[in-house]
């Protein structure tokens, strides 16, 4: 009977997994900086949860001020023209809305390219979804 290492199943799988990563990172560099650090956040998850964690969707969209976050991504749903992040940073956590019709020009395209684990910043105007999640809408 021929059964394989469950270790070497997992150290494959892995090896795999760092490999794609390179690759990842090789095509970043050939794009331009692979680490950009000049976002700067000016608010936590935990402060937007604090401040509007009880307002409805309609005083929502009165609130005109938009918002700086950054965190790892946790879970990513991509969906046609729109994708959802769930964004965890110091403070906890929040969803982030992202709309390809508001992003630069090949933005999106780059974004699905990212992994769960990666670090982002996202800015925009604090909503709530249909399902009633707190957002910020990118």
């Amino acid at each position: 009977m021929n059964e394989k290492n469950p270790q070497e199943h997992t150290e494959i799988d892995e090896n795999r997994l760092i490999a794609e990563r390179r690759a990842k990172l090789d095509a970043l560099r050939d794009a331009g900086q692979a680490y950009p650090n000049d976002f700067r956040k000016d608010t936590t998850s935990g402060e937007l949860h604090r401040r509007f964690g009880e307002t409805e969707a309609e005083q929502l969209e009165a609130v005109e001020e938009q918002f700086s976050v950054a965190g790892r991504i946790m879970a990513k749903r991509v969906m046609g023209k729109i994708a959802f992040v769930r964004l965890q940073d110091r403070g906890g956590s929040i969803q982030l809305m992202i709309q390809r019709d508001n992003l630069a020009e090949g933005v999106f395209q780059q974004f699905k390219h990212w992994d769960v684990g990666d670090l982002i910043g996202g800015r925009g105007r604090i909503v709530r979804t249909q399902k009633g999640e707190l957002s910020i809408r990118v």
